[in-house]
């Protein structure tokens, strides 16, 4: 499972998404700035807990946690997760 944590006006975020989707790779994404109430407070509870600051996009496959746009990084880690 890859799940990514964004932000809808970030470049970089935006190049994630769009790498996921140019590849054919299934993800799930919160977009933490347009996220409201409960979601909201569960997004940013997992990005403190995953890596202590509010950094993003910040993914997460097969439970390598990886943050900036690093394609190399992402295709590694789906390779490892199979």
């Amino acid at each position: 499972m890859t799940k990514l944590y964004a932000l809808s006006t970030c470049p970089w975020c935006k190049k994630t998404k769009k790498f996921f989707n140019d590849n054919s790779i299934p993800f799930e994404h919160v977009d933490v700035d347009t996220a409201t109430g409960d979601q909201l407070d569960q997004a940013l509870a997992e990005v403190d807990r995953l890596v202590g600051e509010r950094a993003f996009p910040i993914t997460i496959i097969n439970g390598t946690v990886i943050v900036g746009y690093k394609p190399d990084d992402f295709l590694e880690a789906l390779r490892n997760g199979k």
